[in-house]
């Protein structure tokens, strides 16, 4: 298996229908025993019950928001864990209001919260955990769109924090390449998650990449879930610094 005896964490599963679930079923499939975490008590439940189906796993309570929330959740991976192979970020946030209105309405706080949340997190959550990645390296992982790159409407803000969670990808990359640690990111086409439903307009982004792709179709959650293993797999122990694009080739499409 590609993931025997690995230990991963993965952050923003919200119910069985999100990505990083989808990313968890795929790494534990292929021998990994994973850790999870949630944020409030709305998704507290769910949480459990799908890490539940998954031998080993372990629950913690996280805000990546809160410095001293990463500091009690890496200190509870050491105890519990030991070591962490790898990292999964599934994070993004932006206030309702800036996606629904015009960009240039994004109001100051919204934009540093949308940043915080959706790109800060992963350097905040990468700096605790390179003490818990063996000698011989590790690997991180971020999902991100193409609306860092092409302006999406109704993406707004969200597509400004992608961007920067990219370039962020790009610098940890550099950082922590001499450690044999790998950062990743993958670009996924849109899928009906809880979080992508919160966009306006949604399913006529759907029906559009559907029509557009190369492939004709949208894209499953269980197709990021296996690129994701592949990223955080000795197989792509050569690639670092890339963002992988699992959207059916949307992206390549010109007219």
């Amino acid at each position: 298996m590609l993931l025997e005896d690995r230990k991963g964490l993965i952050l923003g599963v919200a119910n069985k229908r999100s990505i990083a679930w989808a990313i968890a079923q795929s790494t534990a499939r292929e021998g990994a025993r994973l850790a999870f975490t949630f944020q409030g008590e709305r998704l507290e439940e769910n949480v459990r019950e799908l890490a539940a189906t998954l031998p080993g796993s372990q629950v913690y309570p996280c805000d990546v928001a809160s410095d001293a929330q990463i500091e009690s959740l890496f200190e509870a991976l050491r105890k519990d864990f030991g070591q962490l192979d790898f990292l999964v970020h599934c994070i993004a946030f932006a206030n309702r209001e800036d996606l629904e209105s015009d960009f240039v309405k994004t109001s100051r706080e919204g934009f540093r919260l949308a940043q915080d949340i959706s790109a800060y997190s992963l350097i905040g959550l990468t700096r605790p955990a390179l003490s818990l990645f063996p000698k011989d390296g590790g690997s991180i992982l971020a999902l991100t769109y193409l609306g860092s790159q092409r302006a999406i409407p109704r993406y707004n803000i969200m597509g400004v924090a992608k961007a920067s969670l990219e370039a962020s990808i790009r610098y940890l990359a550099s950082d922590l390449g001499p450690h044999n640690i790998r950062v990743n990111g993958i670009s996924a086409g849109p899928i009906s998650t809880l979080a992508a439903r919160g966009i306006p307009g949604f399913t006529s982004i759907l029906d559009h990449y559907r029509e557009k792709a190369p492939l004709r179709r949208n894209i499953e959650a269980a197709e990021v879930g296996d690129a994701a293993t592949f990223l955080l797999s000795p197989l792509a122990r050569g690639i670092t610094g890339e963002i992988l694009f699992v959207d059916a080739g949307y992206h390549v499409a010109g007219i």
